[in-house]
């Protein structure tokens, strides 16, 4: 068995006695194989699980300012290095910041952890249009919320009003859509806030039609994409005036594998982890093909999927895979 690079028992033996009154649930060395959808990857170093807003406000204002702290949800678009997490991975859990209700006639509040499909049932259940495209995106809210998810040409920012967080101190701030400063993929609010609910608006529709603009997505997703495999999604952001999967085509990557990973043959923008990949290659993989992309189209792709964490000793995957750019 190869020796950890990181240390949880190590790192809670230097938090005893600083926590306070913090009532989560702290694991060292947890395995974050049985949070990621690709189901591979190295360790947390310690893993905490916050029970509610208070506990994880509370848990980071006595945390030490040099412990590295992450947040993750539902792991659906998490690539984790096989090395592991150093510091303090967070992941919310569903009983503290899942829920989702109706706060006024067009409006709906969802926690980080929520489902985007259970926000997109919710709104069907009340009779508010714009959230259908949630229905296909595997992901929760949060991670939503981070990267303006999208999908059918709908995105997150048409919809948010506000979304609640915690920075990295315990403080507590309450961000509008125009300080979330969204953009295709992307928003520019401050990387050290973890969401942890949000408010959406909608509009009022009828239930017929958001219910067949549901159907319509799923059937889009189970034609087209490989959902019942061990994937990470969208593993590239679609490039100005292309498709991603269309350069990956051209680029002969459809089907391509190294080791265990796979790009899938259904859907060539979708890695997928046939069995026994390790962190290194699907990350290997992902590189192969921008390096092909690059070569091919001229085009630089950009990851969509987050890769975090440690390389091993001797597995260093440099982008491109160091080719000139």
């Amino acid at each position: 068995m190869k020796p950890l690079q990181v240390d949880g028992e190590k790192l809670l033996a230097s938090l005893e006695g600083k926590l306070g009154d913090v009532r989560g649930r702290l694991t060292p060395n947890a395995e974050m194989s049985k949070v990621t959808w690709f189901r591979t990857g190295g360790p947390a170093e310690v893993l905490f699980q916050p029970v509610d807003e208070d506990d994880l406000s509370a848990f980071l204002a006595v945390l030490p300012e040099e412990v590295p702290v992450l947040p993750v949800g539902i792991g659906s678009n998490l690539l984790v290095r096989d090395g592991g997490i150093p510091g303090v991975v967070i992941r919310l859990s569903a009983k503290g910041f899942g829920r989702a209700e109706q706060v006024s006639d067009t409006r709906l509040a969802a926690g980080a952890v929520c489902p985007d499909k259970h926000l997109a049932a919710l709104a069907l259940e009340t009779g508010l249009g714009g959230f259908h495209f949630y229905h296909g995106i595997p992901g929760a809210i949060g991670g939503a919320l981070r990267m303006n998810a999208g999908a059918n040409g709908v995105e997150t920012r048409e919809r948010v009003v506000e979304v609640h967080a915690i920075d990295r101190k315990g403080a507590r701030h309450v961000l509008s859509n125009a300080q979330m400063g969204y953009a295709y993929r992307h928003s520019s609010a401050p990387k050290d806030l973890i969401f942890t609910r949000a408010i959406f608006e909608g509009v009022p529709a009828d239930k017929e039609q958001i219910r067949a603009d549901m159907d319509a997505v799923q059937h889009h997703r189970e034609t087209v994409q490989p959902i019942r495999e061990k994937t990470g999604g969208s593993t590239f952001k679609n490039p100005e005036g292309s498709s991603a999967w269309k350069e990956i085509d051209k680029a002969g990557c459809r089907g391509l594998t190294v080791g265990g990973a796979q790009m899938s043959p259904m859907h060539c923008n979708f890695m997928i982890n046939t069995g026994t990949a390790s962190g290194y290659e699907l990350e290997n993989l992902g590189e192969t093909v921008r390096a092909r992309v690059l070569e091919t189209s001229g085009i630089r792709l950009e990851w969509e999927i987050k890769r975090l964490g440690l390389f091993e000793p001797g597995q260093v995957v440099q982008e491109f895979l160091g080719q000139m750019v």
